[in-house]
């Protein structure tokens, strides 16, 4: 498949940010990078697909199990997953959408230990998360040069890379969270207004907005969309859902995103972007 409006070339990148560019401790653009660089419909679509299961897994132990054992879960899945990410020195598109798998699910209970432990409102954890975010990407920019997914080819940017990760899921559940319960949308209605929102970055796209913006963008709104439908899967009908439950929605989307994850390295090898 051709790679998506959203994508930008490393060689591009480069071009664009300069010998300021390099100053600040850029990779060789030859060099393999630690993320995807093939952003296809395929990135998309296993990309809203973890962020389901995150949803769901998150409740589902949430409610399997104490609270606490259930965040020290998250907690050690996320920092084993990371640590793997980190150790390898290629993209490995296993260890690597597993590490997303496990930002998904902790972010999610991020967001939720904020407004039920914490007490703190949807519309307050939403905006918080969002200034966070801003910080995060000032500071990586500020750093870097670059917000370029296609340069994530040393130590530092892979941090901050895994850094803007996290904290847009925590945001994207905070504000999937808003429209469905706060303003009363429900899981479906909110699945919806985000399956429109996200046409918003392509259209832009193509009328002249940057390719990373427009990628950040999408990202970030990948969150709430692929929750919102799970949760309308997972939860009782009497929440407006469907019913099947947190555990088999999980296990269905963990089944759906190997088959993603399968294909994309598959494509990844006949193209020649894994050796």
């Amino acid at each position: 498949m051709e790679q998506s409006g959203y994508g930008n070339t490393v060689a591009a990148e480069t071009a664009r940010t300069g010998p300021a560019h390099r100053r600040r401790g850029a990779a060789d653009p030859r060099a393999w990078t630690k993320v995807p660089v093939r952003i296809t419909a395929w990135f998309w679509l296993a990309k809203v697909l973890t962020t389901g299961m995150g949803e769901t897994t998150s409740d589902f132990l949430g409610h399997a199990l104490n609270p606490a054992v259930a965040g020290a879960i998250g907690l050690l899945g996320l920092a084993g997953a990371l640590l793997l990410q980190f150790r390898v020195q290629r993209y490995s598109p296993w260890i690597y959408w597993l590490a997303v798998v496990m930002v998904s699910v902790f972010g999610t209970m991020a967001a939720d230990v904020v407004h039920v432990v914490a007490g703190v409102p949807y519309a307050v954890s939403t905006v918080a998360f969002s200034v966070l975010l801003v910080v995060v990407l000032t500071a990586w920019y500020r750093s870097e040069g670059t917000l370029s997914i296609h340069s994530i080819s040393t130590p530092r940017r892979e941090r901050f890379y895994w850094a803007t990760v996290l904290t847009t899921f925590a945001l994207g559940t905070a504000c999937g969270d808003l429209t469905a319960g706060t303003l009363h949308l429900g899981y479906f209605s909110s699945g919806v207004l985000f399956a429109v929102a996200i046409v918003v970055p392509a259209l832009a796209r193509l009328m002249g907005l940057n390719a990373v913006a427009a990628f950040w963008w999408a990202y970030i709104l990948t969150r709430p969309l692929g929750a919102s439908f799970a949760d309308w899967m997972g939860v009782p009908t009497h929440r407006g859902g469907l019913g099947w439950g947190t555990g088999p929605v999980s296990l269905a989307l963990a089944a759906l995103i190997v088959v993603a994850v399968g294909y994309l390295a598959a494509e990844d090898r006949r193209s020649g972007t894994l050796a």
